[in-house]
C-alpha cells in the first residue's frame, strides 16, 4: 500500500486486487488492523487512502462468494473483479503488474 500511494502520488495510475484475505481490507467497517510505524496508519486506511487518490480498487471475483459477506459490505470505491478485465489488464504490454 505504501508503494501504491508513493506511485498515484507521483501521477501513476493504480489498479489494486485484493485476493484471499487481503479481500478483508476492502470491508467499509474494517477497522482491527493494527497501526504501522512511522505514520500509524493501518493497511485499510492506506487502502483508502489509494481510492481517494484515484486508484481503482477491487476484490477478485472469488473472495465474496467464497466468505460471508455481500458486496454491500465492501468499502466505498472497492468493486468486485471481473476476470476478462483483469486478465486484459494484465496482458496488456503497456502494463506493468506488480504483485505483493
Amino acid at each position: 500500500m505504501v508503494l501504491g500511494n508513493t506511485m498515484a502520488q507521483e501521477g501513476a495510475e493504480v489498479e489494486v486486487l485484493l485476493c484471499d484475505a487481503a479481500g478483508d481490507l476492502a470491508l467499509a467497517n474494517q477497522d482491527g488492523n493494527t497501526a504501522l510505524e512511522p505514520k500509524k496508519v493501518t493497511p485499510a486506511q492506506m487502502l483508502n487512502g489509494l481510492v481517494e487518490k484515484g486508484a481503482s480498487v477491487s476484490v477478485c471475483a472469488l473472495y465474496l462468494p467464497n466468505s460471508e459477506y455481500m458486496e454491500s459490505d465492501l468499502a466505498d470505491g472497492v468493486s468486485v473483479a471481473k476476470p476478462s478485465q483483469m486478465t486484459a489488464l494484465m496482458r496488456d504490454p503497456e502494463v506493468r503488474v506488480f504483485a505483493f
